[in-house]
């Protein structure tokens, strides 16, 4: 006797080899996806290791601190320096090629950005003085940006398009760079703010303290004046000859 049931286990059969097969597609979208992630993630962190040397130090009174870095003929860098805390917000910054020509040099900046190509190779210098302040010490942060960020995959300066999802990538990665500046600009904004919030802070304590002081004094003063006015004084009499 025929049984009627085989076509539908032949659809059953296709149908699950079909969710078998989309979940299967699906698992390795997912697959891909995340090794991009995690390749625009640890490229993103390595970039900036390897092409950016950024730090925050504290630079002495009548001191002068100074940085070296190897650089290869035309590659551009960018020198970022802002002061942090200290005093007027001021230091001294000079910039030496190999050769020891002085590329930039300004007196009592708060802030600055310099850009420039090297023009020879070698190690380049760049020192922060803070020689002409006696006894204020400065928090000066710098960021020196040397070469271009290479490319994120190994076809994006070629003529072939980019997929749709390494496209994504590299404008996830774009991103995250202009996070971590924004990020950095406004943290250095606090804590200049927090610097200079705590020092006012501490010019009004010592301001009321003083004032205080001037009005116990004043006070004092007042009622030592105004008991002399009331205080009996003893009179004396003489007898005008016999």
């Amino acid at each position: 006797m025929p049984t009627t049931h085989k076509p539908h286990q032949r659809r059953r059969r296709r149908s699950a080899e079909e969710r078998a097969s989309r979940r299967s597609d699906v698992n390795a979208t997912s697959l891909s996806s995340y090794l991009l992630f995690v390749q625009v993630f640890w490229a993103h962190l390595l970039c900036g290791w390897a092409f950016g040397s950024e730090l925050t130090f504290e630079l002495p009174d009548n001191a002068k601190q100074c940085f070296y870095e190897d650089i290869t003929v035309g590659t551009k860098c960018t020198l970022e320096f802002q002061v942090v805390t200290g005093g007027h917000y001021d230091v001294d910054c000079r910039l030496e090629d190999a050769d020891g020509t002085v590329l930039y040099k300004e007196m009592k900046k708060q802030y600055d950005s310099f850009t420039f190509t090297a023009a020879k190779n070698g190690t380049y210098k760049f020192c922060f003085s803070n020689e002409f302040s006696t006894f204020t010490h400065k928090t000066v942060y710098f960021d020196f940006q040397v070469g271009e960020d290479p490319p994120l995959f190994p076809n994006e300066n070629r003529v072939t398009a980019l997929t749709q999802m390494e496209s994504a990538c590299v404008s996830i990665h774009e991103a995250l760079k202009s996070v971590i500046d924004y990020q950095t600009h406004f943290r250095l904004r606090e804590g200049q703010g927090r610097s200079r919030a705590e020092d006012l802070n501490t010019r009004v304590a010592f301001w009321s303290i003083g004032e205080a002081f001037i009005l116990l004094v004043v006070s004092i003063s007042q009622v030592v004046l105004l008991r002399s006015f009331f205080s009996d004084r003893k009179t004396t009499t003489t007898r005008v000859g016999s």
